[in-house]
């Protein structure tokens, strides 16, 4: 009788094949792995970013109690403009001011954070009961403008009393 030692080319086959799948899987788990810490990171920014300028309209107290009045709510990210004279410790400048210069700030790391990052300022109340909403909304499937839908947007809100 015939003694039989070692593998067989198709058993070989067969581990390789058992392996590749194997690989494969590991794969795509570590790239649903790399999507879902991207995406928590954007998170993590927008949540920074909304209480970052929810910080900023509390120490300018004077301009947010203004409400939909104020500069906070009625400037766009387009029409925010830098006001230097607001920009060093020694400068004297108005709460109108200040609070442009910190749209233009906020708006500035929105765009360079968050993929096609969007901020909105909302105000309803009264003076002495004002209430501030701030959304922070970003692409979070990571595609082009002309290839993303409004089910790849994310979006994180907060609201405050002052």
């Amino acid at each position: 009788m015939k003694k039989n030692n070692g593998f067989t080319l198709i058993e070989v086959l067969i581990s390789m094949l058992i392996l590749s799948v194997g690989l494969l899987g590991l794969a795509a788990l570590q790239m649903t792995s790399l999507r879902q810490n991207l995406s928590a990171y954007h998170r993590t920014q927008a949540t920074q970013l909304a209480y970052d300028i929810a910080d900023r309209m509390r120490v300018n107290i004077d301009e947010a109690k203004l409400g939909s009045n104020s500069v906070y709510v009625k400037k766009t990210s387009s029409s925010a403009n830098k006001k230097t004279s607001c920009t060093t410790v020694a400068s004297v400048c108005s709460p109108a001011q200040m609070a442009e210069q910190d749209l233009y700030e906020w708006y500035d790391r929105l765009g360079a954070v968050l993929p096609n990052g969007l901020g909105i300022i909302e105000s309803i109340g009264t003076i002495d009961k004002r209430l501030f909403t701030i959304k922070v909304s970003w692409n979070d499937k990571n595609k082009t403008k002309d290839e993303f839908k409004i089910s790849d947007i994310a979006t994180f809100e907060v609201s405050f009393k002052l």
